[in-house]
């Protein structure tokens, strides 16, 4: 599992029939940044993810990718590499809260 932002979405009209109605959302990745634990640096990649939660743009989101992504529900036949599975509420690191969601 990964950690990552939600900066937009993916509209595709013409699209495999397993994947229609299914929101895709863009992520940044996020990591811990190493000179400074208390705080993220976005990696310099994005991923085209399926939203199985209603997620929204700005928010903190758990997602995994590869085979694992299409255990997610509803999604065995679906052509998918990443799926968000989770939306994030609190972030602990060394002790020290680096992410709320509410603040």
């Amino acid at each position: 599992m990964f950690l990552a932002r939600v900066e937009g979405s993916v509209v595709s009209t013409k699209k495999d029939a397993n994947m229609n109605g299914r929101k895709l959302l863009l992520l940044r990745p996020q990591l811990v940044d190493a000179k400074d634990p208390t705080q993220f640096r976005p990696g310099q990649n994005t991923i085209v993810a399926v939203d199985t939660l209603g997620a929204g743009i700005g928010e903190l989101v758990l997602f995994c990718q590869g085979s694992s992504a299409r255990l997610a529900g509803g999604l065995r036949e679906a052509p998918v590499d990443a799926v968000v599975i989770g939306i994030v509420d609190v972030v602990d690191v060394l002790g020290k809260q680096i992410y709320n969601a509410k603040t």
